[in-house]
């Protein structure tokens, strides 16, 4: 029996609200998140993700609060990041009610802490959040793919393909992967990416970034994608989570 593949609605949350831009610029108040999580649960989402793009001490509250409440209402895996820095973030997280963590800046800087947050709470909590894109001019990596943070706005120089490896030897659960090329322009995933990444990983791989249509869906499984993560699509009503399992279904992939 193959494993059903995961349709992941995307919240970006500043200060309690869902926004969402292109490329992490010009963003705009997508609504409650609460109220849209609860649809998406109810449209038949598998798991919810939360980003925290306020980074603020004051945003960090706030987000601990939405979690709480979210997890009140929905019952698929919920799962937070943005700002996550060390254990004791990623045990407030889990306490207000989140299942899984996602890391990004914070294991740049420090890699351990992704071994050190699954020793605790075991591997599947930890979501290494890999915002990758290909290199621009003067800037080389053997994979062709950099790392980048805040937002895709920082250059790392990392091998993106290497950087994944790595978080999985440090008992990372999943690879989240995110084309900061492709974010908010609803062209497609960078299949070429996700290859690059399959090829070297073993641990699940969630494709993020460029989904426009029910067959972008597709077309990142088919690339070796375990689930996919969207967000402007299903915000602003282009197409459904059911539009995205019934593709996915008439290609011939599991899905709940």
């Amino acid at each position: 029996m193959s494993v059903a593949i995961r349709i992941i609605p995307c919240l970006d949350v500043k200060d309690g609200r869902v926004v969402k831009g292109v490329n992490f610029q010009g963003l705009k108040d997508a609504g409650d998140p609460v109220e849209l999580a609860a649809r998406y649960d109810a449209q038949g989402a598998d798991e919810i993700t939360f980003l925290d793009v306020s980074a603020s001490h004051e945003g960090r509250s706030t987000m601990l609060d939405v979690v709480s409440r979210t997890a009140e209402q929905v019952f698929v895996p919920l799962t937070v990041g943005g700002g996550v820095r060390s254990v004791e973030d990623v045990d407030q997280l889990l306490r207000a009610g989140a299942d899984k963590v996602g890391i990004n800046t914070a294991a740049i800087a420090r890699p351990e802490l992704l071994a050190e947050v699954a020793q605790r709470f075991g591997n599947q909590v930890v979501v290494l959040s890999v915002d990758a894109r290909r290199c621009p001019a003067g800037v080389t990596t053997a994979s062709g793919y950099e790392v980048t943070t805040h937002g895709g706005r920082t250059s790392t120089g990392i091998d993106a393909v290497a950087w994944a490896v790595q978080g999985a030897r440090l008992d990372a659960g999943e690879i989240l992967l995110n084309s900061m090329d492709a974010d908010g322009v609803t062209g497609g995933f960078d299949t070429e990416m996700i290859d690059a990444v399959r090829q070297q990983v073993q641990v699940p791989l969630i494709a993020s970034g460029g989904a426009g249509r029910p067959e972008d869906f597709v077309i990142a499984v088919e690339h070796g994608a375990d689930a996919v993560l969207a967000a402007s699509v299903f915000h602003y009503g282009t197409m459904t989570i059911t539009d995205a399992k019934n593709a996915l279904r008439e290609a011939g992939h599991p899905v709940r």
